[in-house]
Formats: structure tokens, C-alpha cells, sequence
């Protein structure tokens, strides 16, 4: 085990160092909110032709399988994105190509970037997928709404939302909506997580084996949150997954440095780092609601009882001094 430390703690360094910053602001989308984005569908389905949200509503997603190129019109009408059969293309006329290159749109547009001439098609990939920012199906507001403002307590519908398309000659949309929901009880899941970390502490002090278990379960719940927000179009995150790793097999190997360095890299990477889940109603993550909240509180309360419950096994192996 001594000679497994020094690798463990190697490939954690490679991992965490790096990977950290690009995690927090992974494709410079991800991040949680108030503002739920739903699509409705499209006013004149096309066999083929899927959108959906991505990203917790930070990007919409496009597939097209029909065989047929389909524009994206951008927020004069004009052509902005096109996807074919060989591929997707972005117009370098259009303002929303620059518009729509960060979350905030705040992007210089340049003086030749003129909706009204022609297109300039330039290939940006060759999937028929295409996922991009648009400023019509979010709130970009400074401010809440009036409604919010008045009643942020209560559910509210914001507006719905259209985004135009083009199949040759003909013109349909993409329609949606945008829905308030007040931002859940972050104080409960604080207090869940530290008084998970105590029961965890108080289960694993007296009884060595209860630790491996208990870390398991806790990098067996991060695993299924790195799941969701990959599902949902986030990417695979390699910090939670290291930490999950980590954790998962203190099953088999739980000395007291071992349950210290899994038990922190969990509550810091996979708990703390992620703990804004806490503050707002829509997470990046696919499926059930509450679960994105859940398991960051498994993380923080689990893995800090290990880290705790490996410090008190260290204290504890330090032989006392002799007596002069």
C-alpha cells in the first residue's frame, strides 16, 4: 500500500490540477439557474429532425437525420446555421454567429458581419448535430421579471419562445418556453450534508470495515452525477470521476491516509466544488431534480466523515511518548 500512495497521488495531481479550471467553466455554458428552458417541439415536425435543451438551457441542440439541409435563421431572419447532410456550416455574415460565441453574447461583431448580404458559409464540423447559444430562449436580463420580482416564492411563466428555421423554401420554428421556479432551501441541504458527515463519522470511527462501504456508496453517487450532467450534454467532468474513483475503492483499501487523502478529494472536488446545485432550481444534469443536490450532499457529508474519521485513525496509530 505504501508504494500504491506515491501513484495515486501522482495521477490525482495530473488529473485535479489541470482539469479544475476547465471543469468550472466547462464549454463556457454549464452553470445552474432559476430559468427552466423547455422545448414544446416543432410548429411543422420533420421526420428526422430532433431539438432538445442542453447544458441546463444554456445551449439548444439540433439533430438532423432528415437528408436534408435545414438553416437556422438568426435574429434578423437571416440565414446563421445550416445543417447538412455532410455536415453543419456557420454563416460569417450573420451577427449571430458572433452574438452567440459566449453565454452573455458579449462578443465583438464585426463591421462586415451584415445580415442583409449574402451568406459566407464556412464548415465549423461535419456532425448533423449542431448545439449553439441563443439569446431567444433565455433570460438575459439584469434584472428578474416583474412577476419574479413581486412573487419570487412562486412558480411563474416567463414567455414562450420561437426560433425560425428554413427547409429549402419553407419556414418553421422551433417553440418553447421560459418558467421561473424559486430556488430550493439551501440551508436544509447544508444541514444535510453536515449531519451526513457526523453519522458517517460515528459509524466509521468504532468500526473499521463500515468505512469501505460507506465510500463506495459515496463515489458510486458522484459516478451517477457525472452520469446525468453527461446526458444532458455537459460532458464527462474528470474531477468528480477521480473523486469517485478514489472513494469507490477505499473498499478494499482503507488505512487511515488512504480514507484522509479520498475522503477530501470527494467533499472538495466532487462536494464543495459543485455545491451551487444548493442555490438554484435548474441544474445541468438529466433526470430527476433533486438528485443533482442529493448526491453533492453525499459528497460533502460522506466524504468529509471519511477525511475526519481518517485524521482521528492517524492521531490515533501515533504511539504516545514514553514517560521521562
Amino acid at each position: 500500500m505504501r508504494r500504491l500512495l506515491p501513484t495515486i497521488l501522482a495521477v490525482a495531481g495530473a488529473i485535479l490540477v489541470p482539469a479544475t479550471p476547465a471543469s468550472a467553466h466547462a464549454g463556457d455554458t454549464t452553470s445552474v439557474s432559476d430559468y427552466r428552458i423547455t422545448v414544446a417541439g416543432l410548429s411543422s415536425p420533420l421526420d428526422g429532425v430532433t431539438v432538445r435543451v442542453v447544458e441546463g438551457g444554456a445551449r439548444l441542440e439540433l439533430g438532423n437525420d432528415s437528408g436534408r439541409a435545414v438553416e437556422i435563421l438568426g435574429y434578423s431572419g437571416e440565414p446563421y446555421l445550416e445543417v447538412r447532410p455532410d455536415g453543419t456550416y456557420e454563416n460569417v455574415n450573420s451577427p449571430a454567429t458572433y452574438i452567440n460565441q459566449t453565454l452573455g453574447g458579449e462578443t465583438a461583431i464585426p463591421a462586415a458581419a451584415d445580415p442583409t448580404t449574402a451568406p459566407t458559409w464556412r464548415r465549423v464540423s461535419g456532425d448533423t448535430t449542431v448545439r449553439w447559444h441563443d439569446q431567444r430562449a433565455r433570460w438575459t436580463e439584469p434584472a428578474p421579471p416583474p412577476e419574479v420580482t413581486a412573487d419570487p416564492g412562486r412558480a411563474h411563466r416567463v414567455r414562450e419562445w420561437v426560433v425560425p428555421l428554413r427547409d429549402q423554401t419553407r419556414t418553421f420554428e422551433i417553440q418553447g418556453a421560459i418558467d421561473y421556479e424559486p430556488p430550493p432551501a439551501a440551508w436544509a441541504w447544508w444541514l444535510g450534508s453536515a449531519l451526513l458527515g457526523l453519522t458517517v463519522v460515528l459509524l466509521a470511527r468504532p468500526r473499521p470495515g463500515v468505512a469501505g462501504p460507506l465510500a463506495l456508496l459515496g463515489g458510486l453517487i458522484t459516478w451517477g452525477y457525472v452520469v446525468t450532467t453527461a446526458l444532458d450534454g455537459a460532458g464527462w467532468a474528470p474531477v468528480p470521476i477521480l473523486a469517485g474513483l478514489l472513494a469507490g475503492a477505499a473498499v478494499r483499501w482503507s488505512p487511515p491516509f488512504y480514507l484522509t487523502l479520498a475522503g477530501f478529494i470527494l467533499a472538495a472536488f466532487a462536494g464543495f466544488g459543485s455545491a451551487d446545485v444548493f442555490f438554484a432550481a435548474v441544474v445541468p444534469s438529466a433526470g430527476p431534480t433533486w438528485f443533482p443536490r442529493v448526491a453533492v450532499a453525499c459528497a460533502i457529508g460522506v466524504g468529509a466523515g471519511l477525511a475526519f474519521t481518517g485524521v482521528l485513525r492517524l492521531r490515533a496509530a501515533v504511539p504516545e511518548p514514553a514517560p521521562a
